[in-house]
C-alpha cells in the first residue's frame, strides 16, 4: 500500500485536484491523504477547507499560514510558517509521494519541505508561462523541487524537459480542469438562481481579477478601471469573486463588496464560488473577465468568451476566444463589447482549446500509478543533445 498525499492551498488548486485524488482513492493499493493549507483555513476567502470535506474528503493535516500584512515581506514569512508545518505533516503522515499543483508561493514552501524531506514530487502544470506574475518563477522552481511532471500541453512538456528533466518522466496529459468542465455534473439554473440569490439573466459576466506581482501598477487602480468597465455596460450583469491573497490583493475586497453593495441585483460579490458552483455558472456568462488563468485554461470549453486584462498571464497559448486587452477602463470595455458580440459568441461556441485532452484523467492517474510502483532512487539531469 502506497500513501499518495494532496497539497491544496485554494479553491482554484483543489477544484482541479479534486477528480484526481478521488481516481487514485479508488486503486486497491494506494491511500490518498490531504493536507490543506493558506486560503482553505481562512474565514475571509471563505473557508474552503469545507468544500474538501463536501466531496467525501477528510483532512489528514491541516498547516495554518498568516498572512500579517499587505506586502511581500508578510507572503515570505507565512511561507516560512507553511513550510514549517509540512515539515510536521509529513514527517506524521510519512508519503510514498505528494501531488502539488501549479505556481502559488506557499506551493514552493510545500515542494521545498518535500524535497529537503526526500518525499517524492508529482507537479501538475508545470512548463507554462505567465510573465506578469512572480508565479512565473515559482513555477519553474517547483519544477526542478519535482519529480514526475504532468503538464497542460505539448510545448509546454518540451519546455519542461529543456529545463533538464528526465523525459519518460514527463507526460502531456492536458488539463485537468478542462477535463472537469467536460465530465462534471454541473448545476442547472434554477439550483444556481435559488443557491446564490441571484438572477442569471444574461448578459453575463464572470469576475475574477489578481493582482499582478510584478507589474510597477497599483492593482487597486487597475481594479478601479475594469470596474468603470463595467459600468459602460449598464446592461451586463456580474458576478465578482475575490482575489487570491497575494500581495496586493487586501486593497481589493472593499472595492469589490462596495461596487456590488452599489448594484443591487445587477452585482454579486462571492469570496468563493467553489468548483463545481464556479463551473456550473460559466454555462450562463457571455464573458469572464480579469486575469485569472481560469480565463486562458478551462473557460474556452463553455462556450464563453474571455476578456484577458493585463499583463498576468502573458505568454500562455490561448484560444480563439480569448481576447486580451490593456488596463485602461476604454480598453477593457471595448473589449467586453466585442465579446459580446455575435461573431465573438459565435467563435466562443467553437470550444477551441489547446489545453484539451479527452482522456486528461486517465494519463494522470495512470502516470501517478506508474511512478508510485516504479519510483526512480533519485532525479538525474537530462542534457539535451
Amino acid at each position: 500500500m502506497k500513501t499518495l498525499c494532496f497539497a491544496t492551498s485554494t479553491r482554484a488548486d483543489w477544484g482541479l485536484l479534486s477528480p484526481v485524488a478521488r481516481a487514485m482513492s479508488g486503486l486497491p493499493d494506494v491511500c490518498v491523504r490531504i493536507i490543506a493549507t493558506n486560503m482553505h483555513l481562512m474565514q475571509e476567502y471563505g473557508y474552503s477547507a469545507d468544500e474538501i470535506r463536501a466531496d467525501g474528503f477528510e483532512i489528514d493535516a491541516a498547516v495554518p499560514m498568516v498572512v500579517d500584512g499587505p506586502g511581500e515581506a508578510a507572503r515570505v514569512r507565512a511561507m516560512a510558517q507553511c513550510m514549517a508545518g509540512m515539515a510536521d505533516a509529513l514527517e506524521r503522515l510519512r508519503p510514498d509521494a505528494l501531488v502539488v499543483l501549479g505556481d502559488r508561493y506557499e506551493m514552493l514552501a510545500v515542494a521545498s519541505a518535500a524535497a529537503v524531506m526526500r518525499v517524492p514530487v508529482v507537479h501538475i502544470a508545470g512548463g507554462e508561462v505567465s510573465q506578469g506574475a512572480v508565479d512565473d518563477d515559482i513555477r519553474h522552481a517547483i519544477t526542478k523541487l519535482s519529480a514526475l511532471h504532468l503538464t497542460a500541453t505539448e510545448p509546454y512538456r518540451r519546455r519542461v524537459v529543456q529545463m533538464g528533466e528526465a523525459p519518460e518522466r514527463v507526460v502531456n496529459t492536458g488539463a485537468i480542469g478542462v477535463w472537469n468542465i467536460l465530465n462534471r455534473q454541473l448545476a442547472g439554473r434554477e439550483e444556481l438562481e435559488a443557491d446564490l440569490g441571484f438572477s442569471l439573466e444574461g448578459p453575463l459576466a464572470v469576475v475574477t481579477y489578481h493582482p499582478a506581482t510584478l507589474a510597477e501598477a497599483d492593482p487597486a487602480e487597475c481594479f478601479a478601471e475594469l470596474l468603470a468597465a463595467l459600468d459602460a455596460h449598464p446592461q451586463l450583469r456580474a458576478i465578482i469573486t475575490y482575489p487570491n491573497n497575494d500581495a496586493g490583493a487586501d486593497g481589493l475586497i472593499p472595492l469589490i463588496r462596495a461596487y456590488a453593495d452599489a448594484r443591487p441585483g445587477r452585482v454579486l460579490a462571492v469570496p468563493s464560488l467553489g468548483a463545481r458552483r464556479y463551473l456550473s455558472v460559466l454555462q450562463y456568462a457571455q464573458v469572464v473577465v480579469g486575469n485569472s488563468s481560469s480565463g486562458i485554461v478551462e473557460v474556452p470549453s463553455t462556450a464563453t468568451v474571455t476578456v484577458d486584462v493585463g499583463p498576468r498571464q502573458q505568454g500562455r497559448l490561448c484560444g480563439p476566444s480569448v481576447l486580451h486587452c490593456s488596463e485602461g477602463r476604454a480598453a477593457i470595455a471595448d473589449a467586453i463589447a466585442r465579446a459580446l458580440s455575435p461573431e465573438m459568441q459565435a467563435v466562443a461556441a467553437r470550444r477551441e482549446n489547446p489545453y484539451h485532452k479527452p482522456d486528461t484523467l486517465r494519463l494522470m492517474t495512470d502516470a501517478i500509478a506508474a511512478f508510485l510502483r516504479d519510483m526512480p532512487p533519485h532525479k538525474h539531469f537530462h542534457d539535451i543533445g
